[in-house]
């Protein structure tokens, strides 16, 4: 109703209004009904100052409640007051057991694929393709020669993992046996303060048994404070993005994807590797490729066109390279005496392109390749494992020993010993690692 003139229906007449308002804030005129057979007259706007009030109070909570469902408050709250006992029940401390390396020290060469997943091969080779985008990745890993631990009876790796399914928190997970529980922090945890300063990792064990290490990226070293991770835990060089224009890899000002492709970063670990392995030391390297990260991945220049997808372009790009570069290591003088592991880091976050290619319910597995591991098991198929068990099954392809199996939350996958997700099954671990961890905050945090 507007206007100037009243409305009447039967006994019942509502009186003009103009530029009405809501709540306490009056319009020029008020919204009266006249109860015209009993002559009485009842304003309904605006309200009264308890009204207002009321009204006020309940729209203020429902929009709070609708907010907190939003970015689920509730299941977050009680996550933070459900406590896990995973750690008191099944963390060991390396310092409290015994690892033995072997007389004569191995190299490692640690290769980690950004966001590499089993996903990529054929279905009939275990993925979930029409056709196999990553056949290099896919050779080496069924090479016999090679290990491939898997959940299925084909090639395949861990699933997803609660806490270790962004990059600095597979890092953590992999080197030291525990996920990144870090409440809000994510990628701005570390970098001005200790990471993880109670933890003690693969880079402090071999740190403090006489290994030279280095981690090399293609981006900023500093980016979710991952170099301050490995160099506060016993590395010795952190080489990136910056150091590439330092040592003449790329032109100062050089900028590619999140800063030099995966082509630049194999030469530059090319570079590095000869150099590092001319030291009177054992050592251990790691990297990071970049060029498959979301959203879409980076296509290079010597990336082909096979694929309509972009991003089984960059992967498959992803895959030669890596197998190239392997290759390469085999011709080095210290090939024969170092090993290299092969893994991707965590799922890939491109939903969009999962959602065109892949059912909603297929599952997603995390890849991995042992090459040259002096070690063997025939327990490598059907298994149930997490990027956590990588801690102590890659110091056993050094060559070492250790007492019981087991580091931190992980298992030596060489061994019979079960795993924590062969032991409680990966849904129950995943939601033990989701809840609060009073020891995990002690511990490894403060």
């Amino acid at each position: 109703v507007s206007g100037e003139a009243e409305m009447q229906v039967g006994d019942i007449a509502v009186l003009p209004y103009e530029n009405m308002t809501v709540l306490n804030l009056s319009p020029k005129k008020d919204i009266v009904i006249k109860d015209l057979k009993h002559k009485k007259e009842y304003r309904i706007f605006p309200f009264s100052g308890i009204v207002s009030s009321i009204v006020s109070i309940v729209l203020i909570i429902s929009f709070l409640l609708s907010a907190a469902l939003l970015v689920s408050v509730p299941e977050y709250i009680v996550s933070m007051l459900d406590k896990s006992q995973i750690y008191e029940d099944e963390y060991i401390d390396p310092n409290t057991v015994q690892i033995t390396f072997p007389e004569e020290k191995r190299n490692m060469i640690y290769i980690m694929l950004e966001s590499m997943e089993t996903s990529f091969f054929s279905k009939d080779l275990g993925g979930g393709l029409d056709y196999n985008v990553i056949p290099e990745l896919y050779t080496m890993a069924s090479d016999p020669e090679n290990i491939n631990f898997s959940h299925s009876l084909d090639i395949g790796g861990w699933p997803v993992v609660t806490n270790a399914t962004w990059t600095i928190a597979s890092i953590v997970s992999q080197t030291s046996g525990i996920p990144l529980s870090i409440p809000a922090k994510r990628n701005t945890y570390g970098k001005t303060a200790a990471f993880l300063p109670g933890v003690t990792s693969i880079n402090d064990v071999l740190s403090q048994n006489g290994y030279y290490q280095a981690v090399m990226f293609g981006s900023d070293g500093n980016y979710a404070g991952r170099d301050q991770y490995y160099l506060q835990h016993g590395a010795n060089k952190v080489y990136d993005w910056y150091s590439a224009m330092d040592d003449g890899i790329i032109p100062d000002g050089y900028k590619k994807w999140w800063g030099m492709e995966d082509m630049k970063l194999y030469e530059y670990a090319k570079q590095v590797l000869p150099e590092i392995a001319e030291k009177d030391q054992p050592f251990f390297f790691s990297m990071l490729t970049v060029d498959t990260h979301h959203v879409g991945g980076y296509k290079c220049e010597i990336c082909g066109n096979q694929y309509d997808e972009k991003y089984e372009n960059v992967y498959s790009c992803a895959s030669k390279q890596v197998a190239s570069f392997v290759e390469w290591i085999k011709t080095q003088p210290f090939y024969e005496n170092t090993t290299i592991i092969i893994v991707g880091d965590h799922a890939s976050m491109d939903a969009a392109y999962f959602d065109r290619a892949f059912s909603s319910d297929y599952e997603r597995h995390m890849y991995n390749c042992f090459i040259n591991s002096p070690v063997t098991t025939l327990n490598v198929k059907e298994r149930s494992f997490t990027p956590m068990d990588m801690f102590p099954t890659t110091l056993a392809a050094l060559g070492c020993s250790i007492q019981g199996e087991r580091l931190g939350l992980g298992t030596n996958l060489f061994s019979e010993v079960p795993t924590l997700a062969e032991k409680y099954t990966i849904d129950v671990l995943n939601d033990l690692l989701g809840k609060n961890s009073d020891y995990y905050m002690e511990h490894f945090v403060k």
